[in-house]
């Protein structure tokens, strides 16, 4: 075997070449746009890369043929805030093969060793962590868009070669064709038209002042979380300007007391339905196919990317009723049927609750995973939150 950096178009076709050959036979597979691949390595396009660093490698057998890849990168400040300075590796596909595997997971470790890194978490993507983060444990069926998929041996993988569960992610589905528990409901139309509150859906024509709400909301809401680092605001206009095309502006809510920004909430159509039928490659004829599956609704399901509260208003209710505006825009659009409400990490209770109460059902389990490089520290978790040491 032997393994090159990707450096060239040449080795940049074999990258995107690996994963059709992991997946050719199995239907629950979507591939991702090739384009939106390519962004993470690109210095004017990703935003990680303003203060990070990243590489990626290409495995090929005695053949010559290619049967894996992975890629390794690093942020010159977030890294560097664990017990460990831990970067990350990512993009990972590979055969069923022990010693590939493990040559890849080498060749990511020596790149960050040689970079002052001291322990590698994985798999994981470049940016933030609701979209294409963490290891498929459970679960396998077709995956809402950004949510990873993988071969079942990919667990075993990982596992023999030392990493071990940082934490765990779930995502639940709620079926829009039952009606939510009544008492929900109640409190739910309570809170949303108690004096001082507000809720508006996000409008494209006043995006600047949405994405400066957005970011104030996430920052407070998620300050006191372990290892937190602020949110940079060209993230969210990166994301929000590239994916135009398939958002729906009353997808996304904002909730306000006395003016003040005080709960966000973001879910996405699940494009999957439509990109399976792509095959990574939007060119005219895959746009053409692209507009004509919209047209025709071919997209039944959302996921829901992101829910924030800042602190003082997470005991309140308020969650419940941005839910009971959102249940209004559901019923404008019948043919979705589905919501993917994910994903909700094992530290954090007070999400896995709300899932629940509004009738989500735990459908698929990620792992998020590390490796620590001295085989002898001490490994922790990710430790609950509100829970002190």
């Amino acid at each position: 075997m032997r393994i090159l950096e990707v450096t060239d178009k040449s080795t940049r076709k074999y990258f995107h070449k690996v994963p059709h050959l992991i997946y050719k036979n199995d239907p629950n597979w979507a591939c991702p746009l090739e384009g939106s691949v390519e962004e993470a390595f690109d210095r004017q396009k990703s935003t990680y890369l303003k203060e990070g660093e990243i590489c990626r490698w290409v495995l090929f057998d005695e053949k010559n043929d290619p049967i894996g890849r992975i890629a390794a990168f690093f942020h010159k400040k977030k890294s560097f805030v664990f017990d460990q300075p831990t970067g990350g590796c990512g993009f990972f596909e590979c055969i069923d093969n022990r010693d590939a595997a493990f040559l890849l997971f080498d060749t990511a470790k020596e790149w960050l060793k040689n970079h002052g890194l001291e322990a590698m978490d994985g798999p994981v993507n470049p940016g933030e962590n609701y979209v294409n983060w963490g290891l498929l444990a459970e679960g396998f069926m077709p995956q809402g868009y950004g949510m990873p998929y993988n071969p079942e041996y990919y667990l075993r993988l990982f596992n023999e070669y030392g990493f071990k569960v940082y934490f765990e992610q779930y995502s639940y589905h709620l079926d829009l064709t039952k009606p939510f528990p009544e008492r929900f409901w109640k409190i739910a139309e309570w809170i949303a038209n108690k004096p001082g509150f507000s809720f508006e859906h996000m409008k494209f024509n006043e995006m600047d002042r949405f994405v400066d709400d957005f970011v104030s909301i996430y920052d407070e809401a998620w300050r006191f979380h372990e290892h937190y680092n602020p949110l940079d605001p060209d993230d969210v206009r990166i994301f929000i300007n590239s994916a135009k095309m398939i958002l729906d502006e009353q997808f996304i809510w904002f909730a306000y007391h006395e003016g003040k920004p005080i709960a966000l909430f973001a879910m996405i159509p699940d494009i999957n339905q439509i990109l399976r039928h792509l095959k990574g490659k939007m060119n005219l004829l895959g746009i053409a196919k692209f507009m004509y599956l919209m047209k025709k609704h071919a997209i039944t399901r959302s996921r829901i990317l992101i829910m924030g509260i800042i602190p003082q208003f997470q005991r309140s209710g308020i969650d419940s009723a941005i839910f009971w505006h959102l249940d209004k825009v559901m019923k404008q659009r019948p043919w979705y049927t589905e919501v993917e409400l994910s994903w909700a990490g094992d530290f954090n209770p007070k999400i896995i609750s709300l899932y629940k109460a509004v009738g989500g059902k735990q459908m698929k389990t990620h792992y998020t995973m590390r490796y620590l490089f001295d085989r002898n520290a001490p490994f922790r978790r990710v430790p609950i939150i509100g829970e002190k040491e």
